[in-house]
């Protein structure tokens, strides 16, 4: 067993705390961020950063998904952490100021199989997760250009 890492960043042309705000607004703002491969999408606590308690189920391929029980945490300002009771998976979304503008970078860790299934695992589930990551930052530019 390994450990895998997926990831994906944009700029974004908004303030810092504007899109810190947006990225921990688990009530209102990710459910029109996130993409089809997100389904039964609810929060089940909180909905704004640290406490917060949300679950889905990513649907990463027609055959592969995962049911996600998230917790949310903030360890420091601009970053948000989502741990999953269920697996050992674990998303941490930073913002940091660049330039005029910000960079948003979503990544996520897990502890990935053995043998001949870790290692596509290991080649092939990044790629896909940074494909879908790509897609759901993509939605929170768009978000920042409608508000």
């Amino acid at each position: 067993m390994g450990r895998v890492t997926a990831h994906a960043e944009r700029a974004i042309d908004a303030p810092a705390e504007e899109l810190r705000a947006l990225v921990a607004d688990y009530r209102e703002v990710r459910p029109r961020i996130l993409t089809e491969h997100y389904r039964d999408y609810e929060v089940t606590e909180g909905g704004t950063g640290a406490g917060t308690r949300a679950r889905w189920t990513l649907q990463a391929t027609s055959k592969r998904s995962r049911n996600v029980a998230a917790t949310v945490s903030e360890p420091e300002p601009g970053t948000v952490v989502e741990t999953d009771a269920n697996s050992t998976l674990v998303t941490t979304w930073t913002v940091r100021a660049e330039g005029a503008g910000s960079v948003v970078r979503v990544e996520t860790t897990w502890q990935g199989a053995g043998g001949i299934g870790g290692f596509f695992e290991r080649m092939f589930a990044p790629k896909g997760l940074a494909r879908i990551y790509d897609g759901v930052l993509a939605n929170l530019e768009q978000e920042v250009r409608q508000s």
